[in-house]
């Protein structure tokens, strides 16, 4: 059995301990130690990373009653080493666990959800509620979980036997046989969890919510806690502050100068459009009436300016048209159409022919391929000359 120094301390930070066992696993190595300050993945928290006597751990699991530590280099069963963990990594998730546990108590005692999911990764943490809340619910709990944190209340850990359980009401997510890990945060959540936390709320120091979604009939709340909070706000201002410099805009009128400049991309946008149709006009009054195939290789077309491009050539007659504009280096998106024959079957072949993809109606296709202009036209000409 593996000593679980982080039950009874989850802020110790280094320790020693004695090789139990040392075995090869593929590439690395599976080290039992009689006790240890790593925690093994559970409850929705990754496992502690460190090193065992420099020698770098970098996943721990549990298996029965031993903790097993993956390291790149064995370890001589029976030497004594120095374990450490990094703790900067444990010190975050032990914030954002332990901000976990406010929001889902609160949100618990308020509404009555559930929480019934949790991923917490080294980024950001998300939590699954059963029941839908309003942005006004939402903004409700967060203030009040900082309220929490603000009063410093203690985060207590305790083993209640089956006749103590039986009498205590607890949130749980998952069915649990043997002895029950109880964290409680006095009148704001009790809940069953395998995890270390923090000692106080206050060592969480500020929660944020950072988006929420509906999901599965409830809502998913992603959060983030303590210096994560911190890195996201400076992320967040640092945005701010380069938008304010694009936009010579104060901080607090920065969204009304953002819709300003949406407003006017809009109308840019219209124009460019009309400018565009006028050109495509032009463009097609350039081709001959009733034209048997037409092959066009066009360079800056925005938006839906091939299909324009084609049904103008058409309307002046056209048997088949065939509009390309460059894609990449090499390759080229493509609309082809006719109003009086099956154009796919060119289609097919001439994906066939340029390694391409795309279909669509009789009536019109559209897709891609790579190939030299030169020889896509003479293919295309070529084709549907084969077809009259």
């Amino acid at each position: 059995m593996t000593e679980k120094i982080f039950y009874r301390d989850s802020h110790q930070k280094a320790f020693t301990a004695t090789v139990i066992s040392c075995e090869p696993s593929g590439k690395m190595f599976e080290v039992v130690l009689d006790r240890t300050a790593f925690f093994p993945e559970g409850g929705g928290q990754a496992a502690d990373t460190g090193t065992l006597d420099n020698v770098r751990v970098t996943d721990v699991q549990e298996r029965g009653e031993s903790i097993l530590h993956m390291t790149e280099k064995p370890l001589a069963a029976g030497s004594r080493v120095k374990g450490e963990i990094d703790w900067d990594k444990r010190f975050s998730r032990m914030q954002q666990h332990t901000g976990e546990h406010i929001v889902s108590g609160l949100i618990h005692s308020r509404f009555g959800y559930d929480n019934v999911g949790f991923h917490l990764n080294d980024e950001i943490c998300t939590l699954d509620l059963s029941g839908a809340l309003s942005k006004e619910e939402l903004d409700e709990i967060e203030y009040a979980a900082n309220e929490v944190i603000a009063a410093n209340l203690p985060v207590e850990v305790s083993y209640p036997d089956k006749e103590q359980l039986a009498k205590m009401e607890y949130r749980s997510k998952i069915e649990i046989e043997g002895q029950v890990r109880i964290i409680t945060i006095p009148d704001v959540d009790v809940c069953a969890c395998c995890a270390p936390h923090m000692s106080y709320t206050g060592e969480i120091v500020l929660l944020k919510f950072i988006q929420a979604q509906n999901y599965k009939g409830g809502v998913r709340i992603t959060m983030v806690c303590g210096f994560r909070a911190l890195r996201d706000y400076r992320a967040k201002e640092a945005s701010v502050k380069s938008i304010m410099r694009s936009l010579s805009a104060k901080e607090e009128l920065i969204a009304d100068a953002v819709e300003r400049l949406k407003d006017e991309c809009l109308e840019l946008k219209g124009q460019l459009a009309q400018i565009q149709r006028k050109i495509l006009k032009y463009r097609a009054g350039e081709v001959p009436e009733d034209e048997a195939v037409v092959c066009l290789f066009e360079q800056e077309l925005a938006g839906n300016g091939a299909r324009e491009l084609m049904n103008l050539i058409l309307d002046r007659g056209a048997g088949i048209c065939a509009v390309f504009t460059r894609d990449t280096k090499e390759g080229y998106r493509y609309v082809l159409g006719s109003r009086s024959q099956d154009v796919r079957e060119l289609c097919r072949s001439l994906n066939a022919a340029f390694s391409g993809r795309g279909g669509g109606k009789p009536e019109m296709t559209q897709g891609s391929v790579s190939g030299v202009e030169e020889e896509i036209r003479e293919f295309i000409l070529g084709a549907a000359e084969e077809r009259k």
